[in-house]
């Protein structure tokens, strides 16, 4: 059986700076920090002992950090990955949010979604960024590991839950799973039907965790 891990990375500066993130690399914050500890922690606990466990994560410094606090608790060397990135904003990252929010054009109702132009001068398209996801993701699977752990971003793990349930780029337009900052969200397959569940989406830890040993 295969269970995949994912982590969303905890609060960052671009979080209560009130900017753009996307590939502005940003840092954790302090409590973000603490917060990245209890994600570890936590994980320690559900990963038996005794199991083969690989690490992948976004190269952003937010992600790296996390992924750090995770390498820490499991004794592995965290294998980074640029395809597990946030969207891209473009021109807009690093920028006050009320920047973007004057000039962002959302997809429509119906109609063009992937390829849909946001109105923000190098902004990924949903297609460009689900395509770089998925093929992340085919790489981390092709290795027959029981328990993976994917560190990334808030809005990237939407492809990538998309990605594991073999849910095609074409149809992704109007998918969305969504978890908060600092979350793990499990993913497992079965040996036998090779079914692919989503076991919990988003679970945060309780902060007490940080606390212990």
């Amino acid at each position: 059986m295969r269970t995949l891990h994912v982590v969303t990375h905890p609060e960052a500066t671009h979080h209560v700076e009130g900017v753009v993130g996307g590939w502005h690399d940003s840092r954790l914050t302090p409590a973000g920090v603490r917060a990245a500890v209890s994600v570890a922690r936590a994980l320690r606990a559900r990963v038996p002992n005794d199991a083969e466990v690989e690490l992948f994560t976004s190269d952003l410094r937010r992600t790296l950090q996390t992924a750090d606090a995770v390498a820490e608790q499991f004794g592995v060397k965290p294998v980074s990955d640029s395809r597990l990135r946030e969207k891209s904003y473009g021109e807009a990252e690093g920028k006050p949010q009320e920047w973007l929010d004057r000039r962002f054009v959302p997809p429509p109702a119906v109609g063009e979604r992937m390829d849909h132009d946001e109105g923000v001068d190098g902004s990924e398209t949903k297609a460009a960024w689900a395509r770089r996801v998925y093929a992340a993701m085919d790489e981390i699977l092709r290795n027959p590991c029981e328990h993976q752990i994917i560190v990334t971003h808030g809005g990237t793990l939407t492809f990538v839950v998309a990605s594991w349930i073999r849910m095609p780029i074409a149809s992704a337009g109007y998918a969305s799973f969504r978890a908060p900052s600092g979350s793990i969200t499990t993913l497992r397959e079965d040996d036998f039907f090779r079914n692919r569940q989503v076991v919990s989406l988003g679970d945060t830890p309780d902060p007490d965790s940080a606390q212990a040993g």
